[in-house]
């Protein structure tokens, strides 16, 4: 079984976003996912648009739009998430259909078969909600949240430093 990045992205992103929706009422925008996760935009409006024709989350359009999740989280579990972009968890070679080996089953079908479900149970039975109480989550988004905030901070300060040398260039003293 390979969970590709697509399914792991877009749990990251979700929770990402699990976390912002809880603390702010605006609307989170893709860039600041793209930022905080190291995803690139392009890859998550791929994966966003999945998303919400699975109806899991709900997008505003403007200059303050973005996303919140559209049902609450302990009603999206990890498994929705995954098989919303397209992912799958089976570890079978065949995908299930018993022609693993020239046409017929393998010796070890019933093995790869019980891995499957219960790596697809396991992950229906975590949610969101369940997610942010784990362990290290609430660290590791202040942690990204730090290092997103201080990089802000510093595009605007040099922003606003070209914008003044800028001007000091136009009119010289």
């Amino acid at each position: 079984m390979r969970l590709t990045t697509r399914g792991r992205y877009a749990v990251t992103a979700l929770l990402d976003l699990a976390i912002q929706d809880s603390e702010s009422s605006s609307a989170v925008s893709l860039s600041d996912i793209a930022k905080r996760q190291s995803i690139s935009i392009s890859y998550l409006e791929q994966l966003f648009s999945k998303l919400r024709k699975a109806g899991l989350v709900t997008s505003t359009r403007g200059a303050s739009g973005g996303y919140h999740l559209a049902k609450p989280l302990a009603d999206i579990d990890v498994m929705t998430i995954i098989t919303a972009v397209d992912e799958s968890v089976n570890a079978m070679q065949c995908g299930g259909k018993g022609n693993c080996q020239g046409g017929a089953m393998c010796l070890t079908h019933d093995l790869w078969c019980a891995l499957s479900k219960h790596i697809e149970q396991y992950l229906t039975n975590i949610s969101l909600e369940q997610l942010l109480q784990m362990e290290n989550v609430k660290d590791v988004s202040d942690r990204q949240q730090l290092i997103y905030d201080v990089a802000t901070e510093s595009s605007e300060s040099k922003s606003n430093s070209n914008i003044i040398f800028s001007a000091s260039e136009v009119n010289p003293a």
